[in-house]
């Protein structure tokens, strides 16, 4: 007996109308596309979290790197940049000051864990900064500097100190980090390089701001700073607290995302009054 196989539509053996079809269509489309986003993201926290092996070498090492590489050109009284807060005036605040919840950073500009963080994670702090959720508070370290020679972490948290100044602090922030180069190239120690990306920052490419990264005003400052760091007890770079609580590359169980941020900042804030963030800020470029 001849047999005819054929694949059964869903809809009762009927043959489906092309609106049917049309329909059906979209609905893969739009499951595929749902299906590609959270790959996206998903490869992006696994790099994260798979380059935080790093953080283990960068820490077991800390102590050489606690001089931020050469010295000399860290002499003087520490000169902490324009609107700096905390203990010391360490931390470069980004946000409503009146933010219900604080997020306390400590990276490298050399640190490549630091750069697949801010890379991936950029966004949704822009969002809950915008929407006075989230105030961050930046502290910056140059343990790559004494751990593999030069002075790239160093040179680089001179320049953003000095953005900083100008009132550039988070589109240059976050340049540096779009640009960072390969870890064992000391690119960031050219202040040229500095200066040149400086230039996709709008407004901040000024003489003011070149003698300030030429003349290394903040680098004592940045010298306290790894000081802090490196008599603070932290693990490596970056360090991610949340209210206090550390949250990278877990927290509860659960790995570090842009979702579970989110989640994570609006449980903190149930119930509390959002910051009142300044008219005309922009959290970033």
């Amino acid at each position: 007996m001849n047999e005819k196989h054929e694949q059964k539509s869903g809809n009762g053996g009927r043959k489906p109308t092309p609106r049917e079809r049309i329909e059906r269509e979209h609905a893969l489309e739009r499951s595929r596309e749902r299906r590609r986003r959270t790959l996206v993201v998903s490869t992006a926290v696994v790099a994260v979290l798979g380059l935080a092996a790093v953080v283990g070498v960068i820490a077991a090492n800390a102590d050489k790197g606690s001089g931020g590489g050469d010295d000399s050109s860290t002499a003087g009284p520490p000169l902490a940049p324009a609107g700096a807060q905390g203990k010391g005036r360490l931390a470069i605040p980004v946000g409503a000051a009146d933010a219900p919840s604080t997020l306390t950073v400590w990276e490298d500009f050399r640190c490549p864990v630091c750069a697949q963080y801010e890379n991936v994670m950029r966004e949704a702090i822009h969002d809950l900064e915008g929407a006075g959720q989230l105030k961050v508070e930046y502290h910056f370290a140059t343990i790559i500097d004494g751990n593999m020679g030069g002075s790239g972490s160093l040179r680089a948290a001179n320049a953003v100190a000095c953005a900083q100044d100008v009132g550039k602090f988070s589109p240059y922030h976050d340049v540096l980090y779009r640009n960072q180069p390969p870890e064992p190239d000391d690119k960031f120690a050219d202040n040229d390089r500095l200066i040149e990306l400086a230039g996709k920052v709008e407004g901040l490419d000024t003489p003011e701001f070149r003698a300030c990264v030429k003349d290394g005003r903040h680098d004592s400052w940045v010298a306290k700073s790894n000081k802090a760091f490196a008599e603070g007890g932290f693990r490596g770079t970056p360090t991610i607290l949340l209210n206090g609580e550390s949250i990278f590359p877990e927290k509860d169980g659960k790995q570090i995302s842009p979702e579970n941020l989110k989640k994570w900042v609006e449980a903190a804030n149930k119930g509390k009054k959002p910051g009142t963030v300044p008219s005309g800020s922009a959290a970033g470029s």
